[in-house]
């Protein structure tokens, strides 16, 4: 059984950080890659080793799979981690990394590319007894197809990129005169964004939930569930606030659910974590999609469960047996997370720059994932999310108040954030109160003039 003695981090900022920070309680020696515009970030400076990969853009740098191989053998790095984003969804920088006799920290190559695949996902899911929302067995190409597709299943239906997602390559259609056009400029935006014009056809759920479910799996044909994430309140489709338990899950539904997501994964020899994702409206679920990597929101369920799902991913990959079985998993109290962007809170514009004075908040309970400190310099080339604030309460409601607290005491000079933001939300009637769609959050934008 292979044991990890240094591990590359291919990815940057705070998930960089969070791998870094388990890999040293695990005693496994850490090799920071960065781009020359990450030179003073904070995992930078903490890893054992640094090596330059190349300039600020990230097909450059980050996406430079030469250049990550060759750091890694330069290093003797006998493990590459990859985060979230970037190349951690790309089966073949997996392939790559194995090929090189490098521990891959991840799922098995061709489940990251069956799952990459929206068309080829959802056939696969189906085929392991993950409930469906109807549509296209495939890809669409014909329209006389599409038309006869969407008059079965009923309007309005969505098209979709069978690669990507982001909300690119996404149409919405209300009718049948609307159909040719819409799939020709959702066959266009997903060939600009992904390089990859299919596309596919579902029933559009009018006011759905987003509610996803963590998975583990040791690669040999055992699998757990880790409860249900609500990722509901979203922004053109990215997420900005979740939270685990999902405020209108039941229990009952949790271990049908959870056991149905667990026993495909088994079936199917799944290693290391996954996300399944689904739609949920009237008591339905329906699949959407797979991530076979960490989520961004890892840290809620980490609150509710115990488990350090980094550190599972590590021991997993050395080959080691899932740390609990699924009846060892329990479930206590409610987490929140809140994505920390330097954005304006109302227009959503980046707000790259110095970062004066930072304070994070503290106490019980309360976690702050990010690699922010006084003096440095937000980047303009990347993802303007800085910090991810979590708190744990016994109850959504102590888990509220202590979230409030935290936003109060959090404090970010130099760059514009989007703390305002998650403070108006909390005083929202209708978020306390759990009753928000997908779409509640557009539209409560929309209220508040934003």
């Amino acid at each position: 059984m292979p044991q990890i003695k240094k591990l590359l981090i291919a990815n940057r900022g705070e998930i960089a950080l969070r791998i870094h920070r388990a890999c040293h309680e695990m005693g496994i020696k850490t090799v920071a890659v960065h781009s020359t515009a990450d030179a003073d970030a904070m995992h930078v400076r903490l890893a054992d080793e640094a090596i330059c990969i190349g300039p600020p853009s990230a097909a450059d740098s980050y996406l430079n799979i030469p250049n990550i191989i060759s750091a890694a053998e330069i290093s003797g790095a006998d493990a590459i981690h990859p985060g979230y984003g970037f190349l951690s969804e790309n089966a073949q920088f997996a392939e790559i990394v194995e090929l090189h006799n490098i521990l891959f920290v991840g799922p098995k190559p061709e489940h990251i590319r069956t799952m990459g695949d929206k068309v080829q996902a959802k056939r696969t899911a189906g085929a392991l007894g993950l409930p469906l929302v109807p549509g296209s067995d495939g890809a669409i190409s014909d329209i006389a197809e599409a038309k006869r597709i969407a008059e079965d299943i009923g309007y309005p239906v969505i098209i979709k990129a069978a690669s990507g997602g982001g909300g690119r390559g996404m149409k919405v259609v209300n009718n049948a005169d609307d159909l040719e056009t819409q799939m020709q400029q959702a066959g266009s935006e997903a060939k600009a964004a992904f390089g990859d014009a299919t596309v596919y056809m579902e029933k559009y759920l009018g006011n759905p939930r987003h509610i996803e479910f963590q998975i583990f799996g040791d690669g040999n044909g055992n699998a757990i569930h880790l409860g249900e994430r609500d990722c509901s309140l979203q922004r053109r489709h990215q997420k900005v606030l979740e939270e685990a338990p999902s405020p209108i899950i039941t229990a009952e539904e949790r271990e049908r659910m959870g056991g149905i997501v667990a026993k495909a994964m088994a079936d199917m020899g799944y290693r290391g974590a996954g996300t399944i994702e689904f739609l949920w409206e009237a008591g339905e679920f329906y699949f959407i999609e797979m991530n076979t990597r960490l989520q961004v929101e890892h840290p809620v369920t980490e609150m509710i469960t115990g488990l350090d799902l980094v550190r599972e991913q590590i021991r997993v990959a050395e080959g080691h047996p899932l740390t609990l079985r699924q009846e060892d998993v329990q479930f206590r109290g409610h987490a929140i997370e809140c994505r920390i962007n330097a954005e304006d809170p109302r227009t959503f514009a980046p707000s790259p720059g110095l970062v004066k004075v930072y304070h994070a908040p503290g106490g019980m309970h309360v976690r702050v994932d990010s690699g922010l400190y006084a003096g440095y310099r937000v980047p303009p080339y990347y993802d303007s999310m800085i910090a991810k604030l979590i708190v744990y309460g016994t109850t959504r409601q102590g888990a509220l108040r202590r979230l409030r607290r935290a936003l109060e005491e959090m404090v970010i000079e130099g760059v514009t954030t989007t703390i305002p933001l998650h403070r108006a939300l909390l005083d929202d009637p209708e978020f306390q109160e759990g009753a928000y769609t997908i779409k509640w959050l557009e539209e409560w934008l929309a209220k508040q003039g934003a």
